[in-house]
């Protein structure tokens, strides 16, 4: 067995496209209600997630300020940035073969892509809410591959 689980960025400042250059994506910050969020979303994950979680996080401000109240190690990976492919997000967590758990904090579209995909969604995009973690694992069953849904929590819920 093998879980993935996705963290979807806390709430973010708006992108400002009232400047000539139309913002910079990345460089998003969270809003204080953010804030809150990833507090209340660190917290509960630090509680449920082993010791030996391998932490993926996206380049952009607003992923960094959603981890860093988990205090726990993690790696910004570039190939996580805003417009990923489902496919990348699942290379950098070496699904399903990872030898341990893999968190990824990450955005939408690409986290509901990648959730819809695994779970045989035909819609191909499943909703994430900001700051909400999805839980997957990967298990065999009576000789077949599973991805299974262990968990989704949302931050306005704890």
């Amino acid at each position: 067995m093998t879980d993935l689980i996705l963290w979807r960025h806390a709430e973010a400042e708006d992108l400002d496209e009232t400047d000539d250059g139309g913002g910079d994506d990345l460089s998003r910050c969270l809003t204080p209600r953010g804030e809150k969020q990833a507090a209340r979303m660190a917290a509960w994950l630090d509680r449920q997630l082993p010791h030996d979680v391998r932490i993926w996080c996206s380049p952009a401000v607003r992923t960094e300020q959603t981890v860093l109240p988990l205090g726990r190690k993690y790696r910004i990976h570039p190939d996580l940035a805003p417009g990923a492919d489902v496919a990348t997000l699942l290379r950098v967590a070496q699904w399903p073969q990872a030898r341990q758990p893999v968190l990824i904090v990450g955005h939408q579209p690409t986290l509901g892509q990648a959730i819809a995909q695994l779970l045989g969604m035909a819609a191909g995009h499943c909703s994430v809410r900001k700051g909400a973690v999805w839980w997957l694992r990967h298990r065999e069953r009576d000789g077949a591959a599973q991805t299974v849904v262990l968990c989704v929590q949302t931050p306005e819920l704890l």
